[in-house]
């Protein structure tokens, strides 16, 4: 992409029917991607990860698990983004990945980094006896004061074992302990 076409980008409107996906007023548009084969666009929000096209879907920025950015030298590249979902109090589990090729990513790989980052708060990745291990990651999610604190096992099997199941119980309550002061 040359200067001058970085330059248009930067100022220019995101297209119409990205604007008129957004259906809440208080939600922005901050940069978008042209997805191939006229599938869309792949958008960044103020509140998440959005497809416009045929399917409209909204995936809050706390809730993604990972978003790996493959680049070309055309501008476009794709987006291999996993969601996580809640299943049960505390343990989420992380959902098949979703790759998104896009023709023009413009200024959306880097956002959606920032966007990212910006609500993990602590992550640290901890063994679990015998194998494996979980992910406790602590999230700021919008609309509540205090951050959220999730685990994530590596392997959705040792989610089903009784002793992987305290053993992760135990350590998030140990992260939690170390958060609030005595």
């Amino acid at each position: 992409m040359s200067l001058f076409d970085a330059v248009r980008r930067r100022f220019a409107r995101p297209p119409e029917e990205v604007r008129a996906a957004l259906v809440d007023p208080e939600e922005r548009v901050l940069a978008w991607g042209v997805r191939a084969r006229g599938e869309g666009w792949l958008v960044a929000t103020s509140r998440g990860l959005r497809t416009v096209g045929a399917e409209a879907v909204l995936l809050p920025w706390h809730l993604v698990g990972s978003a790996r950015w493959a680049g070309t030298n055309d501008g476009g590249g794709s987006f291999t983004v996993t969601a996580l979902t809640e299943v049960e109090p505390g343990v989420q589990a992380r959902e098949p990945a979703v790759r998104y090729v896009l023709t023009d990513a413009g200024d959306l790989p880097a956002v959606v980094r920032k966007r990212v980052d910006q609500t993990v708060v602590s992550s640290r990745r901890s063994p679990l006896p015998g194998r494996g291990g979980v992910l406790l990651v602590a999230r700021r999610v919008p609309g509540q004061a205090e951050r959220e604190w999730t685990v994530v096992f590596d392997d959705d099997a040792d989610r089903h074992d009784p002793g992987a199941r305290e053993a992760a119980r135990q350590k998030l309550s140990e992260a939690l302990a170390a958060e609030r002061p005595v």
